[in-house]
């Protein structure tokens, strides 16, 4: 045992639990700079024990398990990163003991730097032997000298204040967006969160970027969705970077307030955006690291750009997946996908199908149901069913008890696989406790209800197929109480042109069909956008990788240039900064290209 450990232990029942938590950082310190990987490893819990690196060390999203792996890659990165410093952050949440994935333990916010870098981590210790780590995460914040322009380093300004007789900022701005005596040096394709996200912390490192999108307006990517569509997850949790959402908005964003904001948010920003202007293709050139990218303007014209780096932000997925189902081509009423779906209020007093279970489709079949149309939604496969309130705000929890959220952010991105597991099963078994009443509904009127693979809910759902669960807003209530019909699709015969004939010989006539069939994966977005060749170097997009992170997300990917960047506003205002330190890193000559 090493004298580190010992030291801990005697303090035990003695020190507060900020004085344990130094001691063991300044345990780990010593440790990386005597290149003693025993006493790093000893720090760890031997039973189980984590360590998810994000940039600081690795300069990747790099997880660990177990004492003696820790400890080895500790020593082994350190030779490199230089990691020193370790201490309590100043002005962050204080240590304190909390329970995560079940076990009790110390959770304090800390700081260290690195050569290059500045950094925070969460420490996690067993609460019942405070000298042994549970979990450890080290996530960059800054690279020294290249730090954010915000807050006292904002801009001076000097280029435009009182430029008399030149140019203002509004036409320095309209310079910069048009882009006739430079390239980007980075092409987001895509101005939904994720793409908005990493422009602006892109912009706000002083990285030249543009982002395309075809939509005519900033925000189009909500604006133009369905009539009544709402955010599923509470407001607090789901800021952008930098701007956050005024403090009078409602709980849940309605979607023309979330699009207008995008609108302001671009100009607020300075993010340099093209609205009409759809990314087609590209290829890459080896030889001088650039990307040839086509764009397409609203005239028609084609704008060839030339980036070194291109983003695709185009959401967590391709276009929209109409399927091949028997006898739909016969079908004599209007067929659609949910994405094209805006409002029911065209088909009043007539009859609707709504094809799917899930988020999209529970939406879509309420507001038809809400605009007088004799609604029937069909259940293809099993589907993870949890309430908005109270259930769904378990996973919110960091963000809504008072934690500020670049905290929650931080505590967020601390999990590796097996904790998050663990976590997530834990939080569905207790949102199943609280759903009881709504799920014994749902299944006694012949809805297959599931709690997720492995019992994890509808959250791991998310990160493995971005589908087969629906947050609960009224439309469970609604087929409970029969207003709006249930059919299993395995009832179904085939489509014929009144409607779906049945295997019991009767029609369910319908006038409508809306397929919320999902869409398809990111991969062959890929394949279609950048070819056979590039598609196959980069692999496989979302979901988890044999290291247990997410595939090609929020890094560098297989092919040279090109990042992948979607999700929600969390993950975008979170991972939004790990794409653009790694972006800046490399054309600062911090980071190799190729990974």
């Amino acid at each position: 045992m090493s004298q580190a450990v010992q030291f801990i232990q005697a303090s035990q029942g003695v020190a507060s639990d900020s004085e344990l938590s130094q001691r063991w950082l300044s345990a780990l310190e010593d440790a990386l700079q005597g290149k003693n990987k025993a006493a790093a490893a000893a720090l760890f819990a031997t039973d189980d024990c984590h360590w998810r690196d994000v940039l600081a060390f690795t300069w990747f999203i790099t997880p660990h398990r177990g004492a003696n792996e820790i400890g080895t890659a500790l020593i082994n990165s350190h030779a490199v990163t230089k990691a020193h410093g370790f201490a309590i952050a100043k002005d962050r949440t204080p240590s304190r003991r909390v329970k995560r994935a079940g076990i009790l333990v110390i959770e304090t916010i800390f700081e260290f730097e690195t050569a290059v870098g500045r950094g925070y981590g969460v420490l996690r210790l067993k609460e019942d032997k405070p000298w042994e780590a549970f979990q450890l995460m080290t996530s960059l914040h800054e690279l020294k000298g290249f730090e954010e322009h915000v807050d006292k380093n904002r801009p001076t300004g000097s280029a435009y204040s009182r430029n008399f007789g030149d140019m203002n900022w509004k036409d320095q701005r309209i310079k910069s967006q048009a882009y006739d005596d430079r390239e980007p040096v980075v092409l987001v394709a895509g101005g939904g969160q994720a793409g908005l996200s990493v422009a602006a912390r892109l912009v706000r490192l002083g990285v030249d970027t543009l982002v395309v999108d075809k939509h005519e307006r900033a925000g189009d990517c909500w604006r133009k969705r369905y009539h009544s569509l709402a955010l599923h997850n509470y407001t607090d949790f789901n800021h952008l970077p930098y701007m956050p959402f005024p403090a009078s908005w409602p709980a849940y964003l309605p979607k023309d307030m979330v699009a207008d904001w995008f609108e302001a948010y671009v100009w607020a920003m300075e993010i340099n955006y093209w609205a009409s202007a759809e990314f087609t293709t590209a290829t890459y050139d080896e030889v001088t690291g650039k990307w040839k990218a086509v764009v397409c303007r609203a005239d028609g014209t084609e704008r060839i750009l030339y980036p070194r780096h291109l983003i695709l932000a185009g959401g967590l997925n391709g276009k929209g997946i109409i399927p091949s189902l028997p006898g739909l081509q016969d079908f004599k009423g209007d067929v659609m996908h949910s994405s094209q779906f805006t409002t029911g209020a065209n088909w009043s007093g007539k009859k609707a199908l709504v094809l799917g279970t899930g988020n999209s489709a529970h939406d879509v079949a309420q507001d038809l149901h809400s605009n007088d149309v004799d609604t029937t939604i069909v259940q293809r496969g099993s589907t993870t069913v949890v309430s908005v309130n109270p259930s769904a705000k378990l996973i919110h929890a960091s963000a809504l008890d008072g934690t500020p959220l670049e905290d929650s952010d931080l505590i967020a991105t601390t999990n590796t696989l097996p904790v998050m597991t663990t976590n997530l099963q834990l939080i569905s078994a207790r949102m199943v406790e609280l759903d009881k009443a709504l799920i014994k509904g749902l299944i006694a009127c012949g809805f297959k209800w599931d709690m997720g693979e492995d019992n994890t809910g509808h959250q791991m759902k998310i990160r493995k197929r971005s589908g087969g669960y629906y947050l609960n807003i009224g439309c469970s209530e609604l087929i409970i109480k029969g207003e709006i019909g249930l059919l299993q699709y395995d009832q179904i015969e085939k489509f014929v042109p009144e409607g779906a004939l049945l295997k019991d010989g009767s029609i369910k006539p319908a006038d409508l069909v809306v397929t919320a069939t999902g869409f398809q994966p990111l991969e062959l977005l890929v394949r279609e956008l950048l070819g056979d060749e590039i598609a196959n170097r980069v692999g496989p997009v979302w979901g988890f990788g044999a290291d247990g992170e997410m595939n090609n997300m929020w890094k560098r990917t297989g092919q040279e240039g090109l990042w992948l960047v979607g999700s929600g506003f969390a993950v975008s205002r979170q991972y939004s900064r790990v794409v653009a330190l790694q972006i800046k890193a490399i054309e600062e000559g911090l980071l190799s290209k190729k990974r």
